[in-house]
């Protein structure tokens, strides 16, 4: 069986992650964005904050932790047609936009 592969943008890697973990002190959330770019690779990914948990490893209140950051920093778009939908997420890239995270 073939494996799938994710491809990462580099600022990913080079400049996000020792952003997230280091300054805002949040592993968690550069975790819960890799899972997001992972599960949207194919199109948009309805996610429960149980299947995040389930994806990263971490608790569902360490989730809505960083998605909430994730939020705030502008680097995901969240969205839900009813209300106890799971959320409908979109990676955002604003270093792509000449935007600074």
């Amino acid at each position: 069986m073939a494996l799938d592969s994710v491809v990462l943008d580099r600022y990913v890697a080079d400049v996000l992650m020792r952003d997230l973990v280091g300054h805002d002190r949040s592993p968690s959330a550069f975790l819960v964005y890799l899972a997001i770019e992972a599960a949207t690779r194919n199109g948009p990914a309805l996610l429960s904050h149980a299947a995040l948990a389930e994806r990263t490893g971490l608790s569902k209140r360490a989730c809505q932790n960083a998605i909430e950051l994730l939020r705030g920093r502008e680097l995901i778009e969240v969205s839900r047609k009813h209300g106890t939908e799971p959320a409908r997420y979109r990676p955002l890239q604003p270093w792509k936009s000449n935007r600074h995270v």
